[in-house]
């Protein structure tokens, strides 16, 4: 997301609805989705769209997605995986909050939500952050304010910064982690207040779960009111960072988690029957998905790298974005049969090793683009796609499985040490299973336009 605009897991064996015990992703022998434990399917696709922006960033970098044809076009849009990314985080996050509306389960304790929040992104984060600081900005290793704004997440809402885009060079694609940081904070409010409203139909699970979604339809309003109000009385597009912005992107994936949900208490309702759909033809979802994005790659949601430059361009990219984001995911979150082709294509081992490392693809992906070009002496908008987005991926790969394995393992072990991250419902309910609180869905996104704007400078990355 550029200054100038957006362009823009858990336990396994976890019980199931009826209390028996589902083995890591693998849904129900029922056919109705998995509510609690792991899903391989998201591991794959999230190693998917991690891949994919980096191949949107090198493509910019070296000026192929500068280019005034169909290819060109196409490689512009790759920052459709924040809207990805952030409806996974909406997916995951939010089950066990579906569920203690829904179910009648525990709900998870804000405070050991929190911290596993933390553990899962912060350590990781922060090394970056130190490497890229002592890389390129040394002039401002002595700056407090710089480096709070950087260690809390708070880069996003720095008005008038000394970096040029959205963060010092090296870091500007953390405006997402930003976000996604913003989106922890609130979900346990925003949960109360969907609970809140969804007990308000009484006590019958399909009441409950309209609700749900339809407070869930008023969340995502709020980014298109929001861009509205960006623009007047006066354009502010710092205010395309912020998390209301991003809310229609969180609300797919927090729906699908209420269908799931739904789908395997009533399994004659409309939501098993929208899951049967789902399972029985992913294809056409792609296909949505597919025609989405190459619409969105037509000038309707504006000219490209400047970013959003009127009311309905910016309105258009959130539908179209939202769209996308929904389609490819909900054949994942919504899989009923582990062997069905979405499973065997995207939860196979090699795609579930991508996805588990993808954190930090995000994390260190610029780092390693800008040391290629320092070293082999490339200017912004040159070079050779194909080779540097070999060589880039693999270094950042490389980067990728050693934070994984010295820095984000280690301290998510320390989660085992946290108290159990659920306290009794409200409703009075017998929790019918344990919360199993996401650990893995880790926010790799980034966007179009700030890479743009960042390599023409200071090489700041998006």
């Amino acid at each position: 997301m550029p200054a100038a605009g957006s362009r823009t897991a858990v336990a396994s064996g976890a019980p199931s609805a009826s209390g028996a015990p589902s083995a890591s992703g693998a849904p129900s022998a029922s056919g109705a989705p998995s509510t609690a434990g792991h899903l391989d399917a998201l591991d794959g696709m999230r190693a998917v769209a991690a891949f994919a922006v980096l191949t949107f960033h090198v493509a910019i970098e070296s000026a192929t997605a500068l280019q005034n044809d169909f290819f060109g076009a196409l490689l512009s849009r790759g920052d459709v995986a924040v809207p990805i990314f952030f409806a996974l985080s909406g997916l995951l996050l939010y089950r066990p909050y579906a569920r203690a509306v829904l179910e009648g389960t525990a709900r998870p304790s804000t405070g050991t939500y929190l911290v596993k929040r933390a553990l899962r992104i912060l350590p990781a984060y922060w090394l970056v952050v130190a490497a890229a600081m002592l890389l390129w900005s040394r002039d401002h290793l002595g700056d407090v304010k710089t480096w709070l704004q950087l260690v809390f997440l708070a880069q996003n809402y720095e008005v008038h910064p000394w970096w040029f885009g959205l963060g010092p060079k090296g870091l500007a694609q953390m405006w997402s982690l930003c976000v996604e940081a913003a989106f922890y904070l609130v979900l346990p409010l925003l949960a109360a207040l969907l609970a809140w409203f969804a007990r308000r139909g009484g006590t019958d699970v399909a009441s409950r779960a309209r609700r749900l979604l339809i407070g869930l339809a008023a969340l995502s309003a709020i980014s298109y009111l929001w861009t509205v109000l960006s623009y007047y009385p006066e354009y502010r597009p710092y205010m395309n960072t912020w998390l209301p912005r991003a809310s229609t992107f969180f609300a797919p994936g927090m729906a699908l988690a209420v269908v799931s949900v739904w789908a395997r208490r009533e399994q004659d309702g409309p939501a098993a029957r929208f899951v049967r759909a789902v399972n029985a033809s992913p294809g056409t979802l792609w296909l949505v998905a597919a025609v989405a994005y190459a619409v969105a790659a037509s000038p309707v949601t504006g000219p490209r790298f400047s970013g959003v430059d009127g009311v309905w361009s910016g309105a258009f990219e959130l539908a179209l974005y939202s769209v996308i984001a929904a389609c490819l995911v909900a054949p994942c979150a919504l899989l009923a049969h582990g062997d069905a082709l979405v499973g065997r294509l995207l939860g196979n081992p090699v795609m579930r090793f991508f996805g588990r490392i993808s954190y930090g693809v995000f994390l260190w992906q610029f780092v390693a683009l800008y040391l290629w070009y320092d070293l082999t002496e490339q200017r912004p908008f040159s070079g050779n796609f194909l080779v540097n987005l070999v060589v880039v991926g693999a270094l950042t790969t490389g980067l990728a499985t050693l934070t994984y394995r010295y820095v984000e393992e280690p301290a998510r072990g320390l989660i085992r040490f946290l108290r159990p991250s659920a306290t009794p419902s409200r409703t009075g309910s017998r929790p019918s299973s344990p919360e199993t609180a996401p650990v893995s869905a880790s926010p790799e996104t980034a966007s179009r336009t700030a890479s743009a704007t960042a390599s023409a400078t200071a090489r700041e990355p998006s």
